[in-house]
């Protein structure tokens, strides 16, 4: 048993890691990857690279990595269950929709708590087939980071929507 204890810490301090990560994230209002710009796709990157040590420590062995993604896996496993089984926990963790716009008239309140500009809320009402926001009846962020635009008129046009719709222009 002793000889499995630093694999146990190791497991310990990545699940510490993964759920810092995701409060991290949370807060600071980014819920999908869809939402993430360049900028942000490299400060994830940066992230995972800084925590690694404090994850695995000097012990760079196979055992050691497989120990780290184990915990993840373990985690992931656990809030996954409550995700599924608590709605509270779930609103709390991945957040609530968020209405950006209501019958043709753009909720400030809205984009601001959706950290969006005006551009990409025209922007993605366009990519959905709908010319400007005025003729949009109800536009949401959706929980899952995919934006929802329903209008009268979209009903007759066909329309490919993009899985992850990019927020931020490149």
């Amino acid at each position: 048993m002793a000889q499995l204890y630093p694999y146990f810490i190791i497991m310990l301090k990545s699940v510490c890691i993964y759920i810092f990560i995701i409060v991290a994230i949370r807060l600071f209002g980014k819920k999908e990857i869809s939402q993430l710009s360049v900028v942000d796709l490299v400060f994830i990157l940066l992230i995972s690279n800084s925590v690694q040590n404090a994850m695995v420590g000097n012990d760079s062995t196979v055992q050691g990595g497989m120990a780290a993604a184990l915990g993840l896996f373990c985690c992931n496993y656990v809030l996954r269950f409550f995700l599924l089984r608590s709605k509270k926990f779930r609103n709390t963790l991945q957040g609530e929709e968020v209405v950006l716009v209501l019958h043709g008239k753009v909720l400030q309140e809205g984009l601001k708590c959706a950290k969006m500009t005006q551009e990409e809320l025209e922007m993605a009402v366009r990519e959905h087939g709908v010319e400007k926001i005025s003729e949009a009846d109800l536009v949401a962020l959706e929980v899952d980071g995919n934006i929802s635009v329903l209008s009268s008129n979209f009903s007759v046009k066909t329309i490919r929507r993009r899985k992850k719709p990019q927020l931020m222009q490149n």
